[in-house]
């Protein structure tokens, strides 16, 4: 591992603890200080569209100021905002405590650019690699991030969650440190982010198209299905917070541990066959969805929709940054994570309402249709390709 995958490996430990700390928290503080108990969600879903929008802004500056400067704002700010949600929490105040989780998102979206940072770091061919090396640093964020929430909850006495932010503030500033030691690949000395092919003519490459559907699809179906699964088993069935919180966790965990070999799988049979494999999964899980409703068939469904989201984002990723130019990357990813997380936000906002006017079954039948979108821009892809390559 060369330095720079070291400081982002790292880095993506301690930033990404956000994420699961956001879904820990967010709704349990949302209902105890919201007005309307129906808005006790909105923080968790005000930080997925700071995602979706900070991801504009993150390669914006980025371009800017280069990935080194950029990652060390973006971790002091991230600190700085953590402890803002600390200070809503503790004088109860929703609106700040929702404006500090959308800045949370934004946050999130330099977390994400770790993974474009971590393929630029390597040669072309070890890229698949790295980008689930750095991917594998979340499972370890999944159970540190929550751990150390529960654990600091009552660090300030009579002041229930503000030290679980407090804790979150110390992780989110560990990464300006590590980035000291980080080394810029190119060094921007100006906005080289409009340079090059337009949006258009980037996204209308038959394989940038099949990647960015892959992550956005394939991110949307995992998230409306892992967003519903707590409603539908705790609420919905009855099953206990345990059984529930443990089928959350393996399904966190099935999300990361595949990366272990991701990469390695890519490289050795492409990455088109790899996102088959992953809607392979996906139709595993909505099988098991639709034969019955026990604490078994929920555990491996959701095993195997982490399995099927890994194998669909890290290839998706792996494959993108084959399809644009050095200096289109900014441009190139800022679209994607744009398109990704905007999706990703749908799905999220979306679970909850559907779910309570369906139900578990048909959740997973409205699937099927966004799975065949990713099936037919692979197969689209793969033709074209195809074609091209036997006229010349």
């Amino acid at each position: 591992m060369n330095r720079n995958l070291f400081v982002l490996f790292f880095s993506q430990i301690f930033s990404f603890t956000a994420a699961p700390v956001t879904v820990f928290l967010s709704g349990i503080i949302g209902s105890q200080i919201s007005p309307l108990k129906s808005l006790s969600t909105l923080p968790m879903s005000i930080s997925v569209v700071g995602i979706a929008l900070g991801a504009i802004v993150a390669t914006k500056t980025m371009s800017l100021l280069g990935r080194r400067t950029g990652f060390i704002i973006a971790a002091i700010s991230n600190s700085l905002v953590s402890l803002l949600a600390a200070y809503s929490v503790m004088s109860q105040n929703f609106i700040l405590f929702c404006f500090a989780n959308f800045f949370i998102g934004v946050g999130m979206a330099f977390t994400h650019q770790y993974r474009f940072a971590a393929a630029e770091s390597v040669d072309k061919e070890k890229i698949p690699k790295a980008i689930s090396i750095i991917l594998l640093g979340g499972i370890v964020s999944a159970f540190i991030g929550p751990g150390t929430a529960n654990l600091t909850k009552n660090f300030i006495s009579e002041q229930l969650y503000v030290g679980s932010y407090v804790s979150l503030a110390a992780y989110m500033f560990l990464p300006a440190i590590l980035f000291l030691f980080y080394k810029n690949n190119t060094i921007e000395k100006k906005d080289i982010s409009f340079i090059g092919r337009g949006y258009f003519e980037i996204i209308s490459q038959p394989r940038f198209l099949q990647a960015m559907v892959a992550s956005a699809f394939g991110y949307a179906i995992m998230t409306f299905l892992m967003t519903a699964t707590p409603i539908s088993m705790h609420v919905m069935e009855n099953m206990s917070l345990d059984k529930t919180s443990f089928v959350i966790q393996m399904h966190v965990a099935s999300m990361f541990l595949p990366s272990l070999i991701t990469g390695n799988l890519i490289k050795k049979f492409g990455h088109s066959k790899i996102m088959y494999v992953g809607l392979l999964l996906y139709s595993v899980t909505i099988l098991l969805s639709l034969l019955d409703q026990t604490f078994f068939n929920y555990l491996i469904a959701l095993i195997f929709l982490g399995f099927g989201w890994n194998f669909l984002f890290i290839s998706g990723t792996s494959l993108l940054v084959t399809t644009y130019k050095e200096h289109e990357k900014f441009k190139a990813q800022g679209l994607n994570d744009f398109v990704v997380y905007s999706v990703h936000a749908i799905g999220s906002l979306s679970a909850g309402i559907l779910l309570v006017l369906t139900n578990w079954k048909l959740m997973n039948i409205i699937c099927i249709p966004l799975m065949a979108i990713i099936l037919i821009t692979i197969f689209r892809a793969e033709f074209i390709e195809k074609k091209t390559r036997n006229t010349f």
